[in-house]
């Protein structure tokens, strides 16, 4: 019988600092690569990444947890630190809580939803994801959609761009007569870009270095694009720039901005990094007049809206632990079918070959009438046998009771099999597109 678990390993912003998390944070091709590594792992048989800018965390359907936790250590060795583990139900509880944005470091935001069915929509096409992924994301889909429809959760500020506002507010007040600058064509920079139309900037400017995208974002914010060439001129130009690439280490530094501020006469300059890694020097923020924030910082600005969701997050809790006993249910009364199976198959066999060996020995002293009795005799023998352990599995599935099967199968000494495939839900495009990961 296979000791095969669901298993998790990550790190998110509240266990590990940005420092630590950019360092493990994958996208694109070597997210992938990573994929492919863990499925072709000994003892994995399926895996899940969700990167996102606050948490990398691993999930994988296999024998042992090792392998979720060497992806993490070989990036990173001071990773190990900052890891937190969870097994079986926990592990499925912590996924439903994620999608649900209870774990998010600004509870009720809308973004995480779409980041985690992107990052199963990534498994599923490098077929690392198979049956249990398939049914473990889909109810956890399932159930963020009950939180958001069923409680208030999501009002207030519940997302990044919405804490982009209230941080630009508290510097410039109003931004009349001001412009903004996204750098990356990222979709957290596009609605922050949104956001802050509120407080009436007169121009958004848009660099990329895929033209392409960067015109399309222009097109969507209502902004001008101009050419990457030309960052150092559209720090000068820009008040405040959000800055949200695919890059893997720093875009703005220390010294096109410090030049920009000379141009500026040192007029204020807000510079807001989405990023993970992050794409801004942190050492700008020590020039005067830069005020200069990442993701992290971002969460002292979130304590003053979660107390008031705190009542509905409650709510919240409940929907998601009747969803995840509810799955836990489920998936042990799928343990134990294959063993039931296979425990009749067992016991089938058995009495033919023994129904044949009596057969042979009467040889023609039987007619067919009697060589039918003796088959039906051996087929009632195994109906009596495996009724009460039948009964008795069957209620071990529905109480939970996960062990049981298990059991069995080691007494009889017969091996569960494994899942066979099943087609996943396709993911609609407005799913894939809504994860804020997205990078130029």
């Amino acid at each position: 019988m296979s000791g095969r678990e669901i298993y998790l390993v990550g790190l998110s912003h509240k266990s590990a600092p940005i420092e630590v998390r950019e360092r493990v944070a994958l996208t694109g091709d070597l997210l992938k690569a990573a994929l492919c590594a863990l499925k072709g792992t000994d003892g994995v048989a399926e895996a899940v990444v969700v990167s996102t800018c606050n948490r990398v965390e691993v999930y994988v359907h296999a024998d042992g947890i090792e392998p979720a936790r060497c992806f993490f250590t070989s990036r990173a060795a001071e990773a190990d630190g900052h890891l937190y583990a969870k097994i079986g139900v926990e592990a499925i509880r912590h996924l439903f809580r994620v999608a649900a944005s209870l774990d998010s470091m600004v509870v009720g935001e809308q973004q995480i939803l779409g980041q985690v069915k992107e990052a199963y929509g990534l498994a599923s096409a490098a077929q690392s994801a198979g049956p249990y992924m398939s049914r473990l994301c889909n109810r956890a889909f399932a159930t963020a959609k009950r939180v958001r429809s069923e409680t208030d959760i999501g009002r207030g500020a519940t997302s990044m761009s919405q804490v982009a506002v209230e941080l630009v507010e508290k510097i410039f007040g109003d931004l009349k007569g001001r412009a903004i600058l996204l750098v990356g064509a990222g979709k957290m920079g596009a609605l922050s870009a949104k956001a802050l139309a509120v407080l009436g900037a007169d121009r958004i400017l848009v660099t990329n270095r895929s033209p392409e995208r960067g015109m399309a974002l222009a097109e969507q914010v209502g902004g001008t694009f101009r050419a990457w060439e030309e960052l150092p001129r559209l720090l000068v130009e820009a008040d405040v720039v959000i800055v949200s690439t695919g890059a893997p280490t720093y875009v703005v530094t220390r010294e096109l901005v410090q030049q920009a501020m000379k141009a500026r006469r040192s007029r204020s300059m807000c510079l807001i990094d989405l990023a993970v890694p992050r794409n801004v020097d942190p050492a700008c923020a020590d020039l005067g007049e830069v005020f200069a924030y990442d993701v992290d910082d971002m969460e002292k600005v979130v304590q003053a809206t979660q107390e008031a969701r705190r009542g509905e997050a409650l709510r919240a809790e409940t929907i998601v632990e009747a969803e995840v006993m509810a799955f836990a249910k489920e998936r042990d009364a799928r343990a134990a079918l294959p063993v039931l199976a296979q425990l009749r198959r067992h016991a089938e066999q058995i009495a033919r070959a023994e129904a044949e060996r009596t057969l042979s020995h009467l040889g023609p002293k039987l007619d067919e009438k009697g060589k039918k009795s003796v088959e039906a005799m051996a087929q009632a023998i195994v109906n009596k046998l495996l009724h009460g352990p039948t009964a008795r599995l069957k209620a071990a599935a529905s109480t939970g009771d996960g062990d049981l099967p298990g059991a069995a199968a080691e007494l009889f000494g017969i091996e569960n099999e494994p899942e066979r495939p099943e087609s996943a839900p396709a993911e609609p495009a407005e799913s894939r597109a809504a994860a804020s990961s997205e990078r130029s």
